[in-house]
C-alpha cells in the first residue's frame, strides 16, 4: 500500500494545536520531529539500547502524518492544513508554516522489519528461531546436545536476541544456569532472558517491566514458548522509584524459595547505564548470599561508571564480556 506523506513545517508552540486541528479533520495519527531535550522522565520510558544524540536546541518542528494513496486529493489537502495554519496564526506562532508532500515505498510498515530477523544460535544452549518461521535451519541444531528452541515475537518491546547486549546475557544465563535457580528479570522487554532461563531449567522467574504493554507482549511470548504459568510472573512497575513495588518483589523471592528466606539466585538486567547504576544500589537487597548480577546495554565507553557503582555497592568478582561495542558485568554479592 502506498502512502502520501503531509509535512508541515512549524513552531514548537503550534505542534500540539496542530495535533488537535488535524485529529479534527480526520487524520489518525502524527510524527512529531523537534529538537527539544530530552526529560528525566521522557529517558526513563525509553526502552532503546542508547540514547539519542544530542542536536542544538531550536524552536522548528515538523509535524507529519499519512494518508492512503488516492484515498485523498494532495490539493485538496494542503488547502486544508493551510487554512488551519492560517487560522491559528492569529493566537500562536505557526512558523515557517509551509506544507510538504511526498509518497512513500509501499511498504507493510508493521512487518517490514521481520525480514531481517532469522534464527541463530544464541549460546550453547539456546536458539532463537522468531514466531513466524516454522523450522529451525538443521544447521543450528549441531553441537554437543540439542539446543533449546526459544520462539520470539517482541513486537513493540525491546529484545529479539539477536543484538549483542541479549546475547551477551544470553549466554552467562547460559553458564551460570545448572537447575534449580531463581532469576529477576528487571526490564524484561520481550520476556526473552526469562524465558531462556526457564528453558535452561531455571526454577522460577520474576520479571518486571515499567511498560504494561511489555508485560504484554512478554506474557504473550511465554505463552507461545508453552512455559508453565507456575514457573514465573510478569508485573509491571518501577523497582527504582517506588520502594513499595521492589519490596514486594523481595517478598516474591521468600514465596518461592523451600526455606522461606529472601532473595533470588540471579538478577539480570539489560537496560542502561542510567537505569544500571541507581538499580545497582538496590540490587543487594535482591540476591542472595552468593548471588549473581547480570548487567547488560552497556557502551564500551560507560564500563568504568557501571563499575564503580558495583564496587560501591558491595559487589565483587567483577567480569566483563565485551562484544562489538557492548559489553555485559557480571558480578557477586
Amino acid at each position: 500500500m502506498k502512502w502520501t506523506r503531509f509535512t508541515i513545517n512549524t513552531h514548537i508552540d503550534a505542534v500540539d494545536v496542530l495535533s488537535y486541528e488535524l485529529d479534527a479533520i480526520g487524520v489518525e495519527g502524527i510524527e512529531i520531529e523537534d529538537s527539544i531535550p530530552l526529560s528525566d522522565e521522557d529517558k526513563a520510558k525509553m526502552f532503546v539500547d542508547i540514547l539519542p544524540d544530542p542536536v542544538a536546541p531550536s524552536d522548528e518542528a515538523k509535524v507529519s502524518f499519512y494518508m492512503e494513496a488516492g484515498s485523498v486529493s494532495p490539493e485538496d489537502m494542503i488547502c486544508r492544513v493551510q487554512e488551519i495554519l492560517n487560522d491559528i496564526s492569529s493566537y500562536i506562532n505557526i512558523g515557517k508554516g509551509t506544507v510538504e508532500i511526498s509518497e512513500t515505498e509501499d511498504i507493510d510498515w508493521i512487518n517490514n522489519w521481520k525480514e531481517f530477523f532469522k534464527p541463530f544460535r544464541a549460546s550453547d544452549r539456546i536458539a532463537i528461531c522468531p514466531t513466524w518461521i516454522d523450522e529451525m535451519p538443521e544447521e543450528l541444531l549441531q553441537g554437543k546436545c540439542p539446543p533449546a528452541i526459544l520462539r520470539i515475537d517482541p513486537g513493540i518491546a525491546f529484545g529479539t536476541g539477536s543484538h549483542e547486549t541479549t546475547k551477551l546475557c544470553i549466554r552467562k544465563l547460559d553458564e551460570l544456569i545448572q537447575g534449580g535457580e531463581t532469576v529477576l528479570d528487571v526490564g524484561c522487554g520481550s520476556g526473552i532472558l526469562s524465558i531462556a532461563a526457564l528453558l535452561l531449567s531455571a526454577k522460577y522467574a520474576v520479571a518486571t517491566d515499567i511498560d504494561e504493554m511489555a508485560v504484554k507482549v512478554a506474557r504473550e511470548n511465554f505463552d507461545v514458548n508453552s512455559i508453565d504459568r507456575a514457573s514465573y510472573e510478569l508485573i509491571a512497575g518501577n523497582v527504582i522509584a517506588d520502594m513499595d513495588f521492589a519490596g514486594s518483589i523481595v517478598g516474591k523471592s521468600s514465596m518461592i524459595n523451600p526455606d522461606g528466606k529472601t532473595g533470588y539466585d540471579i538478577v539480570v538486567a539489560n537496560i542502561l547505564p542510567d537505569v544500571i547504576v541507581p538499580l545497582t544500589k538496590l540490587v543487594p537487597g535482591f540476591l542472595k548470599p552468593g548471588g549473581r548480577y547480570i548487567t547488560s546495554g552497556i557502551l564500551a565507553t560507560r564500563e568504568s561508571e557501571v563499575r564503580d557503582a558495583l564496587e560501591k555497592s558491595g559487589f565483587k568478582n567483577i567480569e566483563t564480556t565485551p562484544m562489538g561495542e557492548w559489553v555485559s558485568i557480571c558480578s557477586m554479592i
